[in-house]
């Protein structure tokens, strides 16, 4: 796990704003990897490739990047790891291969060598985000995994191609012009994050998941973002493996199932705990965390570490049940309980932690867990993707029985919603406890339920019912509102499956790993995530339906599985987000920082956002007319984001140290 940087030029292309422009470019990334840094150049091919290096598996210098491959054709800079590297190693050793160090870079240079570049990617179990140099052809391939767990972000500037683990090392490139864009704003005002297929700046875009570009110098002349985006193949598609599995569900029964899932996860898991440092597990209590630490301690001869961080208020304290569960599995766990102002010290950091502005109030909680850990660790693994590949969000569950909305007419679903709407908060909650619906389906609208009622009621189809769902608002403070969200088909024969089709194509790399990558490298954590493992996650897409969400009960295959190793009594509860009162927070203790920032952007209004409409949520909220926390999170996001990045600043605050307390 590292952060890497780079620079391709167009032969047009040359003056100091070239390729020496790489070390600054990469100073910023310094959290990204604390133990070092490399760079490598090829002025001729002009070429240059940084790295900095978060050492985890072979320590030596032989562990170094960018690395060169044997037989001198490849060199790569990459971030991330290939799990099965060992299996890997093996494999090329009988066909003759031989190796320096006991490195996954290793590995992974002699099989692009050995089985070529798209077949040895199919080969990898891992996360990651790689630039190959290819110095027979001059060929610069960028490469994402397949799920987007790692970041890589690519622009065209000043006739060359440059790329980084995150914004802040293009924002470092001379001459970059930082233009924002009013259709990402849009996106994150409405979701809490900016879609992967968006980006905050113009010009600049993400790889997209699962997907391989590749160029030479001669096809940089005259390029643009856009043309680079067109020539992005897929060397995996989750699209192709989602309508493929709907062909080849898994027939067995269900006892088959929980034996064959025990497998993958243990394989999983046994391959995500190799490492030369440190190593333990962010452990929440919920479901998915608690099978992966169980799975770890029932692998381990030593203790595993676990950490968990809980908050005083509450409902928001799930301190507990981690340690319950701790006890139970015999880990060595650390649990941290923090105050409302020890956890609001760090966010006026985040807004430079995410260098893409980012709105998922859970980030406060994640980074401080991260931290941490980071204290004791440098490897954590994590339960996330759970809930996106078992169905595990309330909206999963209650999708069979919102599906008996659509049977009615849409004007007068559209009339029902406006009616909803005009309800004060007090008769809305009066309203949902008479209708005789299950108690998922309440929890789920708490908070904003006329609202999310309305909104749901209305949708015109199953894509907006989608859209509804995860927004934050149906109207965004944004002056110029942006595009509907990226309506890409959805595979499966019932709705809760196409529910989760479009959170792993879209929620899970626009939300929860940008969430999880950002706040573990800011302060230098490897977290690895086993739960998906591309193995897992197309056993899962072949699952039959009732196996993930049975009648009211979430995840259903994956709890017989934990029942093999945790008592029912102490993970058989409400599921409960990993989330902070953020709307209490408002009115109180952060009312002062709020009013600052958006006094501080009324001052330099450029238009961007309708501060009419800011002023009116913010008025609506104090008065307890709504809970706008949520709303009002995103635009303080923004606001603060904005003022962090306003003219030439890419340093990073105290906070992204490794173990800073």
């Amino acid at each position: 796990m590292c952060g890497i940087a780079g620079i391709f030029r167009s032969r047009a292309m040359s003056g100091p704003s070239g390729l020496d422009a790489l070390p600054a470019m990469l100073d910023t990334l310094r959290h990204r990897g604390p133990d070092g840094a490399g760079v490598w150049f090829d002025r001729n091919a002009g070429i240059a490739l940084g790295h900095r290096r978060l050492a985890i598996v072979d320590l030596s210098e032989a562990g170094r990047q960018p690395m060169h491959g044997v037989g001198g054709r490849f060199v790569a800079s990459y971030n991330g790891e290939i799990y099965n590297f060992l299996e890997l190693r093996a494999q090329l050793q009988a066909r003759g291969e031989s190796f320096r160090g006991h490195s996954d870079t290793e590995v992974m240079l002699a099989a692009f060598s050995c089985f070529g570049i798209e077949p040895a990617l199919r080969r990898f179990a891992g996360m990651f985000a790689i630039a190959l140099w290819d110095q027979s052809k001059r060929e610069l391939h960028l490469v994402r995994d397949r799920l987007g767990k790692k970041p890589l972000y690519v622009a065209m500037l000043k006739g060359g191609l440059v790329f980084a683990s995150e914004l802040r090392a293009i924002r470092a490139f001379p001459g970059f012009d930082a233009q924002v864009d009013p259709a990402a704003v849009a996106m994150l005002l409405r979701y809490g994050w900016v879609p992967d297929h968006m980006c905050i700046w113009k010009g600049v875009f993400k790889l997209p998941p699962g997907t391989l570009l590749s160029v030479s110098a001669d096809d940089l002349a005259g390029c643009s973002a856009e043309h680079l985006r067109s020539r992005v193949e897929p060397w995996w598609s989750l699209e192709e493996k989602a309508k493929a599995a709907q062909h080849d569900l898994l027939p067995h029964g269900d006892a088959e199932l929980v034996e064959q899932l025990d497998a993958l996860l243990r394989t999983a898991v046994e391959q995500r705990m190799i490492a030369d440092v440190p190593l333990g597990a962010l452990l929440s209590g919920g479901i998915d965390s608690t099978t992966v630490v169980a799975l770890m301690q029932a692998q381990s001869a030593a203790r595993v570490r676990t950490f968990t961080i809980g908050f005083e208020e509450a409902g928001y304290n799930e301190a507990g049940h981690a340690e319950r569960i701790a006890r139970h599995l015999g880990t060595d766990h650390t649990s941290l309980r923090l105050s409302p102002a020890e956890a609001q010290i760090i966010i006026p950091d985040l807004p430079s932690i995410w260098d893409e502005p980012f709105a998922d109030e859970s980030q406060i909680p994640t980074f401080l867990v991260a931290r941490l850990a980071r204290r004791h660790v440098t490897v954590a693994l994590s339960g996330d993707g759970g809930d996106e590949i078992f169905g595990g969000y309330r909206r999963h569950v209650m999708a069979s029985r919102l599906g008996l909305i659509f049977g009615l007419p849409r004007p007068l679903r559209v009339a029902g919603g406006a009616a909803l709407r005009l309800l004060r908060p007090e008769s809305g909650g009066r309203l949902l406890r008479a209708i005789p619906i299950p108690d998922s389906i309440r929890r789920s609208l708490a908070g904003r339920d006329l609202e999310k009622l309305a909104a749901l009621v209305s949708a015109r189809d199953e894509a907006s019912l989608y859209d509804n769902l995860l927004s934050l608002t149906e109207h965004p403070a944004v002056a110029a509102a942006g595009p509907d969200f990226d309506r890409a088909d959805a595979f499966a024969a019932d709705l809760p499956g196409r529910l989760m089709y479009r959170d792993l194509s879209r929620y899970l790399p626009g939300d929860v790993l940008v969430k999880v990558d950002r706040a573990s490298m800011a302060v230098g954590l490897e977290v690895r995530c086993p739960l998906l493992d591309h193995r897992v996650v197309e056993f899962a897409l072949r699952l039959p339906a009732h196996t993930k969400v049975r009648g009211p009960v979430s995840k259903w295959l994956l709890r017989q599985v934990l029942r093999r190793y945790v008592p029912d009594a102490l993970f058989e509860r409400p599921k409960a987000g990993f989330n902070v009162p953020i709307g209490a927070w408002l009115c109180g203790p952060l009312r002062a920082w709020a009013e600052d920032v958006f006094a501080t952007a009324r001052r330099v209004n450029d238009g961007v956002l309708d501060q009419q409409r800011v002023a009116q949520i913010w008025r609506e909220h104090l008065a307890g007319r709504r809970d706008r926390g949520s709303e009002l999170w995103a635009i303080l996001m923004f606001q603060a984001w904005r003022a962090a990045n306003d003219g030439a600043q890419t340093t990073v605050p105290p906070a992204m140290v490794a173990g800073a307390a």
